[in-house]
């Protein structure tokens, strides 16, 4: 989800926040949990199960770095964030990082302070209609009601594009996604806007999925991933080292089911050797474990573990690798070396 900027009260916060997040890793060891924040709910990417459980695909990136730091997946107090409420938490130190289908943008990385440790899902925005509408293209939409997140670049992109197509629209300002939901199918709004994933997650809650339509235009660049406060940059190479982790250990073959294996003794080859701490230390260059991407790889699988089981082809969502794809596969999915 894109949000926009809160330039002047916020300022103010991250400066704080910055300072007072100058040593995160040793609140969180001496806290004994890491505090993630995620969306208020979205099924597929972060949402409580029935039993009160998170799960996601942005969940799961924040139980890697819990088992990487504490060395227990589970040591994580999940704090739900809106669209406007995030960047406060993280500025203020009420969260350690947020991983939160956020957008790297350039004023988000430089106005407010936060430092993006990565891409963990190549995005953009799309739309979604009900097929009784009988739309095919964003184009045919001159004139429609559009549900959208108040306070977001979505908004920014959505007038961009009409201005652009010289269409109209009107806009029905929503807060949360589950509100926007509830607002579309209630026939609020003809469309909505959000993220193309976002849209995905949503209608696989539908009661009858196929009745709505996700429409072929992709009208912005969306890169999401996980972000820290800036100036604590022992923190934000540990949040970013552990999603490197994940995405490296897919491409040489390291899963949740061989880690425990491969990690007894050292192989072959020595970038999973470096990896899996069996060669070297890379862990005691940022202060954790020398078993630290073991752990965060067992905590939930690689990185494709993770997109197959929370939000792949084989799950109501239904998504497709495409740009999140190895890049060895056609993809941009690509780690650093671990050396």
């Amino acid at each position: 989800m894109k949000q926009s900027v809160f330039f002047g009260a916020l300022t103010g916060a991250v400066l704080v926040g910055g300072i007072a997040g100058a040593a995160t890793l040793d609140d969180v060891k001496a806290r004994g949990k890491l505090n993630c924040g995620v969306t208020t709910g979205l099924v597929g990417f972060a949402a409580p199960d029935a039993n009160g459980n998170w799960e996601g695909f942005d969940v799961a990136v924040c139980r890697a770095v819990a088992a990487a730091v504490l060395g227990d997946p589970n040591a994580v107090e999940f704090v739900p964030t809106t669209g406007k409420t995030r960047f406060t938490a993280l500025a203020s130190g009420e969260i350690d990082m947020l991983a939160r289908n956020t957008t790297w943008t350039f004023s988000r990385d430089t106005d407010l302070k936060f430092d993006f440790v990565g891409i963990n899902y190549y995005d953009g925005q799309g739309f979604i209609v009900p097929k009784a509408l009988g739309v095919t293209s964003a184009k045919d939409l001159d004139g429609a009601t559009v549900c959208i997140q108040t306070g977001t670049t979505t908004e920014l992109n959505l007038a961009d594009y009409f201005r652009a197509n010289n269409i109209s629209y009107e806009p029905v300002p929503i807060e949360t996604n589950a509100e926007g939901q509830q607002q579309y199918l209630a026939g609020a709004c003809d469309a909505y806007t959000t993220d193309a994933s976002g849209l995905a997650a949503t209608r696989a809650t539908f009661e009858t999925p196929s009745d709505h339509v996700i429409l072929p235009e992709i009208i912005s660049k969306e890169p999401l991933g996980p972000l820290v406060r800036h100036g604590d940059n022992d923190w934000g190479d540990i949040v970013m080292w552990t999603l490197n982790a994940l995405i490296a250990a897919e491409e040489y073959g390291v899963t949740s089911a061989n880690v425990e294996e491969l990690s007894a003794a050292a192989g072959d080859n020595p970038e999973v050797n470096r990896l899996l701490g069996t060669e070297d230390n890379l862990g005691a260059m940022i202060g954790l474990d020398a078993t630290w991407a073991k752990d965060a790889i067992a905590a939930g699988g690689n990185y494709g573990e993770i997109f197959e089981k929370n939000i792949g082809e084989s799950t109501p969502i239904g998504l497709a690798r495409g740009l999140n794809a190895q890049w060895t596969e056609g993809g941009l999915l690509y780690a650093p070396p671990f050396r």
